[in-house]
């Protein structure tokens, strides 16, 4: 009998957007600083099957990425797909879709699942949708075949395929993509 459920490690990589952004009382401002998911959110999974490795790619709100963001997050993904695991990138909502759909081009279908999820409120908002987005994304990555895909609000789609609905809130799939 297979074991259904074997210790995976899934390699998270953080670049910034909502999902990481936090409010400074002296400046009263919120934004995107050092990254804080491992103590902010991971910390606080329930994960005896799971192995994280967490590694900060960039800490930018998706709206200031250009392409060389971009890119340095393709070279980042395509470096950690070699070592053969699952990976999740965190990522802003704004221009999610615009980073896997580069990505996707760039490096073509990858030889492990590469899930993008992030967040409408920040992590530390009590009712952010964070922990909700990450840890389906985190299922997903065990779950679905090697690929680009964003795991949002009890959703996956595959890239590319997906746009953000700012008039809803969440993300839809695009043009054939279900």
């Amino acid at each position: 009998m297979t074991e259904l459920n074997p210790i995976t490690t899934i390699r998270i990589l953080t670049t910034g957007g909502t999902i990481e952004k936090s409010y400074c009382e002296a400046e009263g401002t919120l934004k995107n600083r050092a990254s804080i998911i491992r103590d902010g959110l991971i910390a606080s999974l329930r994960l005896p099957y799971t192995h994280l490795e967490l590694e900060s790619v960039l800490n930018k709100d998706s709206l200031e990425m250009d392409d060389g963001d971009r890119q340095q997050i393709a070279d980042a993904i395509a470096e950690t797909a070699s070592q053969g695991e699952p990976i999740v990138v965190l990522h802003g909502t704004d221009t999610m879709s615009v980073t896997a759909d580069y990505c996707f081009a760039q490096l073509g279908t990858p030889a492990v699942p590469v899930v993008f999820t992030g967040a409408m409120k920040p992590m530390g908002f009590i009712d952010s949708d964070a922990r909700q987005n990450v840890t389906e994304a985190l299922l997903a990555a065990r779950l679905v075949q090697p690929g680009f895909y964003i795991a949002f609000h009890n959703r996956v789609f595959p890239i590319p395929g997906a746009r953000k609905n700012r008039d809803t809130g969440t993300f839809e799939a695009i043009g054939n993509a279900q």
